[in-house]
């Protein structure tokens, strides 16, 4: 402490302004880190709100295109519903009407197609054939039927079927007649349904006739022997191997199979002549299997004319328009019994693994 109050003063004085300044100054130096790190924090916040913001948008988009993607998902199987609906539409349409054309009320000539080998499985069985004939002399616009036949024949059941219903709508519909028109072909079994019509029409090249029966098949005994394969078949009834490809011919089973042959001839003739009645002109190889043209035809009276269809629905009938009652198959289902089981049958009987009875 100095002897001089007045340096003592100073001394203090300035003491108190070194400390006030260096007071400020760190107080100045705080404020100025406050601000920097709550400058810095403002920074940081703003920086994570705008990578939140691009994520949220990133998001937001990927949502959206998943919205996207789902709706136009929902478009598209709509679209491939309503595409099978309209091939079920159409298969339902095609199967249940028939394939007729629609009922206009007026007057017309109702076709039936008798098209192809007769039987069970085929265009030409029983059920179709008679049922668009139902249906043709059904309807009141009907003036009269024309079944139109190219065929070689087939099952003389399936021949016996449509034979017998025609015999009864012809009785129950005695003012619609009905003519049976061969094309190229009217043989076997699908001549056996035309006797049974009002008049048989034919062109004069048509093949008609073949009133036979016929049971073809092969022997495959002499190539197994070469073959070195033995057959084995066990049966229980001691004719239960009758008419076995894979085994020799016994006489007995061909007696007895010609004598089948035999009687569905007969039946055959039989029904040929109730149908034709006295028209036929009677000679020995009338029903002996033969086929003849549509003129030698109308000389053996298995015809009652030369023409067309067109000519009997005009000059004959009276009535040229035209309606089918005959169903048709669609495409798919044409594909199907081409490439299907038909085609494995008809295989089998080609080389016979089957022995089917047919009209010839």
């Amino acid at each position: 402490m100095s002897d001089n109050p007045w340096d003592d003063r100073q001394k203090s004085t300035g003491q108190e302004t070194a400390e006030q300044l260096n007071a400020d100054r760190s107080n100045s130096g705080t404020s100025h880190s406050v601000e920097h790190l709550s400058s810095t924090a403002s920074g940081i916040a703003a920086s994570t709100g705008r990578e939140w913001r691009l994520i949220e948008n990133l998001v937001n988009g990927l949502f959206s295109e998943q919205k996207k993607a789902r709706r136009w998902g929902i478009f598209f199987k709509s679209l491939t519903f309503l595409y099978l609906f309209g091939l079920l539409g159409f298969y339902l349409y095609t199967q249940y009407s028939d394939g007729t054309a629609s009922g206009s009320g007026e007057p017309h000539t109702a076709i039936i197609e008798l098209v192809g080998p007769i039987s069970a499985d085929s265009e030409a069985s029983a059920d179709i054939l008679v049922g668009g004939l139902r249906r043709a002399f059904k309807d009141e616009s009907t003036k009269a039927v024309i079944m139109r036949i190219n065929s070689p024949g087939g099952s003389p059941v399936q021949s016996g079927y449509v034979y017998d219903e025609i015999k009864r709508l012809r009785a129950i519909y005695p003012d619609k007649k009905l003519y049976a028109v061969i094309s190229d072909i009217g043989a076997s079994g699908a001549y056996y349904i035309a006797s049974a019509a009002d008049y048989i029409y034919a062109d004069k090249a048509s093949l008609v006739g073949s009133i036979g029966v016929i049971s073809s098949g092969f022997g495959f005994v002499g190539l197994m022997e070469k073959l070195g394969v033995e057959r084995r078949a066990l049966s229980a009834g001691e004719n239960k191997t009758f008419l076995d490809p894979f085994s020799p011919l016994k006489e007995t089973d061909r007696v007895f199979w010609q004598s089948v042959l035999a009687t569905t001839h007969q039946q055959f003739i039989e029904q040929v002549r109730k149908g034709r009645g006295d028209r036929l002109v009677e000679s020995p190889e009338l029903f002996s299997g033969l086929i003849w043209t549509g003129e030698q035809a109308l000389a053996k009276g298995l015809v009652d004319g030369l023409g067309s269809t067109s000519y009997v629905a005009r000059e004959i009938i009276g009535i040229e328009k035209l309606q089918s009652y005959s169903p048709k198959l669609s495409p798919l289902e044409k594909v199907i019994d081409r490439l299907g089981v038909s085609f494995a049958g008809e295989i089998a009987t080609k080389l016979g693994l089957t022995s089917t009875l047919k009209l010839n």
